[in-house]
């Protein structure tokens, strides 16, 4: 039972990282400081808790080109975001209302990036894996999709789609770790949709209002379905499309890769080897194309 001690700690961590950085908000070079002081932090942390309370390697943080992932994992996010934009521009939903501010932006982009870190973390590092070791990575991924979407409804109650639609994305960074084996990818896909969301097109991210502009003023206008309403384009059906296919093309990655893991069947207790290693160690080293774990550098 000693991983799961792991939730309570990282929740907290979650609440106190937005609470930290959100209190700079609208200082550019704050907000910078602090949003990756606290993504390293929680790394770091993270890093340690898995050594000594869950008993395992961290291999989901490997250092063999953690900086490529990573930035093109927030790349993808922001393209992936930006052809939502440009779809609902192409209904009409969407306008430019003139310059918003670039130091907002870099402030966004430090809130953003401490937020991505600290919910990749707990969803997909602690969460997914704890639940895909007893279930298998099917149920693990609409477990964690859902208590994802059921999160955002701190920001706006009423907006069942958005929480919905928040669900779909979060089956999506899922499918990232999945694909991957590793915690970089989903930071990155996480970072890089919100960033663009706010940070870019001035929109409201996840239904949470927002004084800190964007570099852009963007405006929404038409039917909620279409441009995602007050919930912000997350809501929009083109995110949810999107989202679905980027999906999709990460989880036929992780059967290619032999990364997908079916549910962990019930041995009679004199059936197990003592010396047994454990499933999860022994796809990982197997698996072709995933990165190798920490401690193997």
């Amino acid at each position: 039972m000693k991983p799961f001690l792991l939730l309570p700690i990282f929740i907290v961590v979650d609440v106190l990282v937005v609470l930290l950085v959100g209190a700079a908000s609208g200082n550019a070079i704050l907000s910078l400081t602090l949003g990756a002081a606290a993504a390293i932090f929680t790394l770091s942390l993270y890093a340690r808790c898995t050594v000594w309370i869950a008993n395992r390697r961290v291999d989901d943080l490997p250092v063999r080109r953690r900086f490529r992932v990573l930035a093109r994992g927030t790349l993808a996010g922001i393209g992936l975001f930006t052809a939502t934009v440009l779809l609902i521009a192409l209904t009409g939903g969407f306008s430019i209302d003139g310059w918003g501010s670039a130091a907002g932006m870099l402030s966004i982009l430090g809130l953003m990036t401490a937020v991505a870190t600290a919910e990749e973390v707990l969803f997909r590092g602690i969460l997914f894996r704890l639940v895909e070791e007893r279930t298998g990575t099917w149920i693990a991924m609409a477990v964690s999709a859902a208590l994802f979407g059921i999160l955002h409804l701190v920001n706006d109650p009423s907006a069942i789609g958005g929480e919905l639609a928040i669900m779909v994305a979060g089956a999506m960074t899922a499918a990232a770790y999945v694909a991957t084996r590793a915690l970089w990818l989903p930071i990155g896909l996480h970072l890089g949709w919100n960033f663009a969301e706010g940070g870019l097109f001035g929109v409201t991210v996840s239904g949470a209002d927002s004084s800190t502009p964007g570099l852009l003023r963007g405006v929404l206008d038409g039917p909620a379905v279409l441009t995602g309403g007050t919930f912000g384009p997350e809501a929009s059906i083109f995110a949810v499309l999107i989202s679905l296919a980027a999906t999709l093309h990460l989880l036929r990655l992780a059967h290619r890769r032999g990364n997908l893991r079916p549910r962990r069947a019930t041995a009679p207790a004199d059936a197990a080897p003592a010396d047994a290693a454990p499933a999860d160690a022994a796809s990982a080293v197997a698996a072709p194309g995933v990165m190798p774990p920490v401690s193997e550098r």
